[in-house]
């Protein structure tokens, strides 16, 4: 619950649904992990499994939606006396194109009912793989970016100083016409008041129609004075991130520095390795059979020429990169939105938007299982298999792949742009 610690939340009802589907979503990873170690028998994992879908679907589908739609209305004056119908109307339009998503993708095997679980289960991972993809694509190539000591520009002590002395410069030509505006308006009150004083009906006719001869210098400086605080602005800014980039030069020469400039490089590697590897996904229409600690150790294994018992410490590795995916992932996307939804927040919208992160939160787990069962062996897929359903496996895999590629290309874009503008705008006069 430290999450909500940034956010203003005073009604029970957010609270206890952000906690429940939190709860919830930490559980199926635990289940999970009961399935590589064996804990409980086969029936009860079943069972929990079936009761843990069954309450998450519940509440990502009817209940957060519902409360959104409620909350939304509620912060409407003229909507506020019948805010129960219009939350209504909003949660049936959601239900409209949730279910009508399903439409456009090969999602479900056509036998399943309009109130199957593979119904709602089959649409939340679309939308979660969907975001898991994103923020994968995004994060693989941020990571090398911001980790590199390569990618950081060259920040010396005279290029702050020189860009403080133009901050400086244009305080004070700020200061120095604001001054000048007031000896202005002084200059005008007095004359107003002493010299051009309207007196009778054609006097104050005279003074409504002509303006005085310094309002249009007035409106001039005022002008500059405006576009002057905006460059202020901008040169604070970037001093700011001039500052950040030197400390970020000393912290790269540091053991730790030098730590994460190697995990840059070793993240590169693997960030063109998983763009290669999706792009070959894609143009073959290809779905791996194999979870890939299985297959890396096989084919280790061929290639020494070793006696090696693979079934065994398959399971072993498959747990740690399990938990690792886990982990990574709870930790990742709660930090990433928690900073996304904190800039966006107010008093009024933070219900909306604690029931918004639930909401994210919830889909992007259910579609984390997803995924995360092509990682595990064989013999531990099987409940997972059986309680999802006959789902369309191969399809979430192939639009991940899809959706990561377009995601990687485009961030590598942002960022090379990003980065070629970043010295020729402090290289400017």
């Amino acid at each position: 619950m430290d999450y909500l610690g940034s956010f203003i939340v005073r009604q029970y009802v957010v609270q206890v649904i952000f906690s429940v589907t939190f709860a919830f979503s930490c559980t199926m990873f635990e289940l999970i992990i009961f399935e590589i170690l064996g804990v409980l028998n086969s029936s009860s994992r079943y069972f929990h499994w079936k009761m843990n879908l069954c309450v998450i679907l519940l509440i990502l589908v009817f209940m957060v939606p519902f409360y959104i739609g409620y909350f939304i209305v509620s912060n409407i004056r003229l909507l506020h006396k019948q805010r129960l119908l219009f939350s209504c109307l909003l949660w049936l339009t959601f239900m409209y194109f949730f279910w009508k998503l399903g439409d456009p993708f090969p999602i479900l095997s056509p036998k399943h009912g309009i109130l199957s679980i593979e119904q709602l289960i089959s649409r939340v991972g679309v939308i979660g793989v969907t975001l898991m993809a994103l923020l994968s694509g995004f994060g693989a190539v941020n990571c090398p970016y911001t980790y590199m000591s390569y990618f950081l520009r060259n920040v010396t002590d005279t290029d702050i100083l020189a860009l403080e002395r133009r901050l400086l410069q244009t305080m004070d030509m700020i200061i120095s016409k604001k001054k000048r505006m007031a000896m202005t308006r002084r200059t005008m009150f007095q004359k107003g008041e002493v010299h051009n004083k309207p007196s009778g009906f054609w006097g104050m006719i005279k003074s409504v129609t002509t303006s005085a001869p310094g309002s249009e210098n007035l409106t001039l400086i005022q002008q500059e004075v405006d576009a002057l605080e905006e460059l202020s602005r901008q040169l604070f800014l970037e001093t700011a991130d001039l500052y950040a980039t030197k400390e970020r030069i000393e912290y790269s020469k540091t053991f730790k520095g030098k730590y994460f400039n190697f995990l840059g490089y070793f993240f590169s590697i693997y960030c063109v390795w998983k763009i290669f590897m999706a792009t070959i996904n894609i143009v073959f229409d290809r779905v791996g059979k194999t979870d890939p600690v299985t297959r890396g150790i096989e084919i280790t294994v061929n290639y020494l020429g070793i006696q090696f018992d693979v079934k065994f410490w398959s399971q072993h590795i498959s747990f740690i990169l399990v938990g690792i995916i886990i982990v990574t992932s709870i930790r990742g996307l709660l930090i990433t939105l928690t900073k996304f939804f904190y800039a966006i927040s107010s008093s009024k919208s933070s219900n909306v938007i604690v029931l918004l992160l639930a909401q994210i939160m919830g889909m992007y787990f259910v579609s984390s299982v997803l995924l995360i069962r092509m990682s595990m062996p064989l013999e531990y897929r099987t409940i997972i298999t059986e309680v999802l359903g006959e789902l369309q496996f191969n399809f979430y895999h192939r639009w991940f792949d899809v959706i990561f590629l377009v995601s990687a290309l485009s961030s590598i874009l942002f960022l090379y742009l990003a980065h070629k503008q970043a010295p020729e705008k402090h290289m400017a006069p």
